[in-house]
């Protein structure tokens, strides 16, 4: 039925689960009865472990050595994205609450999110090993360089960052069973190869469920009754406004540097990512004693729930379009990791 519906199944689902988190926030919230902040970690962990599996090394090792690559997206994460949290705050101060244009800028000083990154290059058959390696890379230069431009720029004055602890965190979550599916690799892939379908519907599976639990637990944090309609729209405007410029500036600049389409894919998708799971957790600690308590640290986060769902929805679309580009297209990262997995 789906086929015959003028709407991606994928995209059903995930507005599905939308629907659900907003009437049943309750049942897939973090700590709640599905576990469900347990569950996508292990989902997570999961695909990394099937990223490593049917990603060779050598096209790892291609990936890393990437450079005009790497240059794009971690440029796109920290100088444009920054710089456009600057503009927006000088042109709008005054017009729109102060903690709404803080939080507006934190977004933008955050770090490239891994997950989905990896997911989206993943369905648009992009560059995945060069998306492995930015989104990691730009994950651990986040866990520095956000603390840094929140409190130059905005004069933060919080408790600092636990940078061992984060680096284990990474470690731990995408690291260790990225090379357990790179050790397991002579035993499994081949199985991964010829079972592509059941890797893809991991990664989608896992995608739903995220989306899921992060708009159960925005629910339960009172996004739809503790902010005013018009707080709620200024809100979608920035974090609208904000996904559209990025993407078509990576996009026409992909193009201007003459980077072949699965570059492109991988410099759009992991040059305009921000991550939840990094921003909600360090905005507690750069925010939490600020003037305002709980009621200014709720308005500040609000851009990152806004912002994380529209390039989870957003992106989806645009990756699914990707992939319809004809096989002739698809560079030399096929073989035997046509559609490896990795969220």
């Amino acid at each position: 039925m789906w086929h015959r519906l003028p709407i991606d199944g994928f995209l059903a689902a995930m507005l599905t689960a939308v629907i659900l988190a907003s009437l049943y926030p309750a049942l897939g919230a973090s700590h709640g009865p599905l576990h469900l902040d347990q569950v996508t970690t292990v989902g997570v962990g999961l695909v990394f472990l099937l990223s490593g599996v049917g990603l060779s090394t050598d096209k790892l090792k291609l990936g890393a050595r990437n450079w005009r690559l790497h240059v794009f997206v971690q440029s796109s994460t920290f100088i444009l994205f920054p710089l456009i949290g600057i503009a927006a705050m000088t042109s709008l101060g005054g017009l729109l609450p102060h903690e709404l244009l803080v939080g507006f800028f934190f977004l933008c000083a955050l770090s490239s999110t891994v997950s989905t990154s990896i997911a989206m290059t993943t369905l648009a058959r992009g560059n995945v090993a060069g998306a492995v390696f930015n989104a990691t890379l730009s994950s651990l230069i986040g866990m520095l360089v956000t603390p840094l431009l929140v409190s130059v720029c905005l004069h933060a004055s919080g408790q600092g960052v636990s940078l061992g602890r984060q680096l284990l965190d990474v470690t731990e979550q995408l690291l260790l069973p990225f090379v357990a599916g790179q050790l397991l690799r002579p035993l499994l892939a081949d199985w991964v190869a010829r079972h592509k379908n059941v890797s893809s519907k991991v990664d989608r599976g896992v995608i739903v469920l995220i989306v899921y639990n992060s708009f159960c637990d925005s629910s339960q944090a009172g996004l739809w009754t503790n902010y005013g309609v018009l707080t709620l729209m200024q809100t979608l405007l920035l974090a609208g406004g904000l996904l559209a410029i990025v993407l078509s500036v990576t996009t026409l600049a992909a193009r201007r540097f003459h980077f072949s389409k699965e570059d492109e894919i991988t410099a759009v998708f992991c040059g305009s990512k921000k991550s939840l799971a990094t921003g909600i957790p360090m905005a507690k600690l750069l925010f939490g004693g600020s003037a305002g308590g709980s009621a200014a640290l709720g308005l500040i986060v609000l851009p990152i729930m806004f912002y994380h769902q529209l390039q989870l929805i957003i992106c989806s679309i645009i990756a699914r379009r990707y992939a319809l580009r004809g096989d002739d297209a698809h560079g030399a990262l096929v073989g035997s990791t046509a559609a490896p997995p990795g969220t």
